[in-house]
């Protein structure tokens, strides 16, 4: 990488390096099983929510916190190369089809700039 004049950096390599965050949303009982997947893929950054409130928009049930919907999601906010993006989606796949009453939801952003 080289700073330009006006402190941007570049990358020199020919490999250039595209950055994805993804954000997992997920009820809060899968939570030891999302870490074992990112130490799994090798992603060692992220942030973390350890109680959100949702419910899914086609069949899931609301995640309130409140006495009639008492359970909760977490989340889990993370950036990484793209080349881990497949391997890592997958594997929250397969995870997500393990229960159809818990919710796991991923979706993924082009990171554009950062410092």
């Amino acid at each position: 990488m080289v700073i330009t004049n006006d402190n941007r950096f570049i990358q020199t390599s020919k490999k250039e390096l595209f950055m994805k965050s993804i954000f997992i949303a997920f009820d809060q009982g899968y939570y030891d099983q999302i870490i074992t997947i990112l130490n799994y893929n090798h992603v060692k950054g992220f942030t973390s929510w350890e109680q959100v409130q949702g419910r899914g928009s086609q069949t899931g049930e609301p995640h309130y916190g409140n006495h009639a919907w008492p359970s909760l999601n977490s989340s889990i906010l993370t950036v990484v190369n793209d080349e881990k993006v497949k391997p890592l989606l997958e594997d929250l796949k397969k995870l997500d089809a393990t229960s159809k009453l818990m919710g796991l939801r991923a979706f993924v952003w082009n990171i554009e700039d950062g410092i």
